[in-house]
């Protein structure tokens, strides 16, 4: 079996997807890499020694010898990219979110249906040990039927990772209840079986908004920008980026087309990084403690009590094959991806799951700075929905 021939648009914080891409003799390399910033062309030549390396994303684009695009450039630009990309008839990856617009979103899905092409979403935490372990749990019927998710999200790297570059501007992502939300958000609706159809948001920017410490405009970030250890407490963060306008902490109800009610929570400035579901059935409920090596999915079914730590089963999570990406979802998230390039067929994750989960926090943030408004979402249409259910093949 011949490699896959993979052209990259962008080799910023996600080129880590692009490097798991690149498999040369083992079914896929990186030929060909797009991306505008010079100090990212000179790593992404280091990185990929072979391939063409270009400004340009149309030499990467409209390059003959290219059999698939990977899009992992920030988060607005996706619609424009992707498009492009599949009017040209090559199959394409999209980094999550799918966009920072419901229209945008509309507008790729629109462009895969009607040319046919092959779109692949990068929501890897599907992929994710816990996440499957969860699921199939779930799907056994170990809890009932599910009634209600409670996830809670402590971003303990957030001032890091998400308020010293174009995270935290509205411009680039909308905000955080759609740039960081919709992984859990995607996740949840999984577990759930339906997606979001009522949301109502509450949030605020209570911690770095009152920080003066700034970059001046195209001011490069800081060279430790992110330590592991370091950067505590909130107040010693250095060098943000020049404008802050999205919120550090959200809380988010949602009510979805299945009668599921759930509950979102975010905080990026909490001492430890931590993400706990809680999956509330008619006949139990299940909650994760951790997500990584070593970590558990605990299962009370059996009978009414006081907490009990031990519960009634105890399921270690399953030690990923490759460690390499989000406890090794990404290695399984490019193996899908490019079974799919070849094959086609249905995937485990879904364009339409990916529009809804933007549409979700889309909404959300806009009930959130409308002082809680609830907000409906517009489903998908029909034929959309429909297609891409079908994995992406035409009636008839």
């Amino acid at each position: 079996m011949s490699d896959l021939r993979i052209g990259v648009l962008g080799y910023g914080l996600r080129g880590s997807i692009a490097r798991t891409a690149h498999r040369p003799g083992a079914g896929s390399r990186v030929t060909a890499l797009a991306d505008p910033d010079p100090a990212a062309r000179t790593e992404a030549a280091t990185a990929f020694p072979d391939a063409l390396i270009t400004a340009d994303h149309r030499t990467v684009i409209d390059a003959p010898d290219i059999d698939a695009v990977l899009v992992v450039t920030p988060d607005h630009t996706h619609a424009e990219l992707a498009c492009e990309a599949l009017r040209a008839g090559k199959p394409v990856f999209v980094e999550k979110p799918l966009d920072i617009t419901v229209e945008r979103c509309d507008e790729i899905l629109r462009t895969a249906y009607e040319t046919g092409t092959r779109l692949y979403i990068g929501h890897n935490m599907r992929h994710m040990p816990v996440v499957r372990l969860m699921r199939d749990l779930i799907a056994a019927g170990t809890i009932g039927e599910v009634k209600t998710v409670w996830v809670r999200h402590f971003v303990g790297y957030g001032g890091d990772w998400y308020f010293k570059d174009w995270h935290a501007e509205r411009k680039h992502t909308t905000g955080l209840l759609l740039q960081k939300a919709a992984h859990d958000i995607d996740v949840l609706h999984w577990l759930a079986g339906g997606y979001a159809r009522d949301v109502q948001a509450m949030g605020d920017l209570m911690v770095y908004g009152d920080n003066p410490n700034r970059r001046a405009p195209g001011e490069p970030k800081a060279a430790d920008w992110y330590t592991k250890d370091g950067h505590w407490p909130p107040h010693t963060q250095r060098a943000l980026n020049p404008v802050i306008d999205i919120e550090d902490v959200s809380l988010l109800n949602m009510r979805l087309d299945n009668g599921v009610l759930a509950s979102y929570q975010q905080c990026h400035f909490t001492p430890d990084y931590w993400r706990n579901y809680t999956v509330i059935g008619d006949a139990g409920r299940l909650e994760n403690f951790g997500d990584g090596p070593g970590s558990q999915v605990k299962v009370w079914n059996t009978r009414r009590s006081l907490y009990r730590e031990d519960a009634d089963e105890i399921h270690a999570v399953p030690e990923a094959q490759d460690e390499a990406g989000h406890g090794g979802a990404d290695p399984l998230l490019m193996d899908e991806f490019l079974r799919f390039v070849r094959e086609g067929g249905r995937t485990d994750t879904s364009p339409v799951a990916a529009r809804m989960a933007v549409a979700a926090g889309v909404r959300a943030t806009d009930s959130l700075r409308d002082g809680g408004t609830p907000r409906r979402i517009t489903p998908l249409a029909p034929a959309l929905a429909d297609y891409f259910d079908r994995g992406q093949q035409r009636t008839g």
